[in-house]
């Protein structure tokens, strides 16, 4: 088995659903963004479009990250290909952040709610599985994928441009539009093998 992401360029709208789910359901401090949606405007007046883009860690199934960290924190599922990070082993060194050619890694300084020092409810409850200091990433909600449920960024997707499954199913709803439709990996000559394809 081997998960991965196609994103459909012709149905992403730039509406930041998947961005806003990825934050309620992981619990992400103020500054850290795990799905981001970039956009870039193409074409000439009166033609004129713009493009939307969502990027997230692409869970490479040759990740640069993980070989680089010192402590063994950084690490792939050997099951399911999902690259994770062990908050209690990693020690901020940053490696793994440089390594990455996507910007997908971040480490936060602080806890600090939104609306200042003192934090909400939730952000209490949401931000004690992140420790300050520790490599942050998407984990592909993999605590939703081992109970049987899609992440939340593509359940929440009110276009369907987000489609999850497995790569090594050629039954898969993925595997089919991979196969029928032209598509690109982010930085793919880079040899990390990213499991995000872009449909175009």
């Amino acid at each position: 088995m081997k998960w991965g992401v196609a994103v459909d360029l012709k149905r992403c709208i730039g509406c930041q659903s998947c961005t806003v789910a990825c934050k309620a359901e992981n619990g992400t401090p103020p500054s850290v963004f795990w799905t981001r949606v970039i956009s870039k405007e193409e074409g000439t007046y009166p033609f004129a479009y713009t493009v939307f883009m969502p990027l997230r860690c692409n869970h490479c199934s040759e990740p640069p990250c993980v070989p680089v960290c010192p402590t063994g924190a950084s690490y792939k599922r050997p099951k399911d290909g999902i690259v994770l990070v062990d908050q209690d082993l990693c020690v901020g060194c940053h490696s793994c952040v440089v390594a990455c050619p996507y910007q997908a890694r971040s480490i936060p300084e602080s806890d600090a709610g939104y609306y200042g020092r003192a934090k909400t409810p939730y952000e209490d409850a949401a931000y004690r599985k992140w420790r300050p200091g520790a490599t942050q990433k998407c984990t592909l909600c993999v605590h939703r994928i081992d109970k049987g449920l899609v992440p939340a960024c593509i359940e929440t997707c009110p276009t369907k441009a987000l489609v999850f499954g497995d790569l090594n199913d050629p039954a898969s709803e993925i595997s089919r539009l991979i196969a029928s439709r032209p598509h690109f990996q982010p930085r793919a000559e880079l040899g990390t093998d990213p499991n995000v394809f872009y449909l175009t």
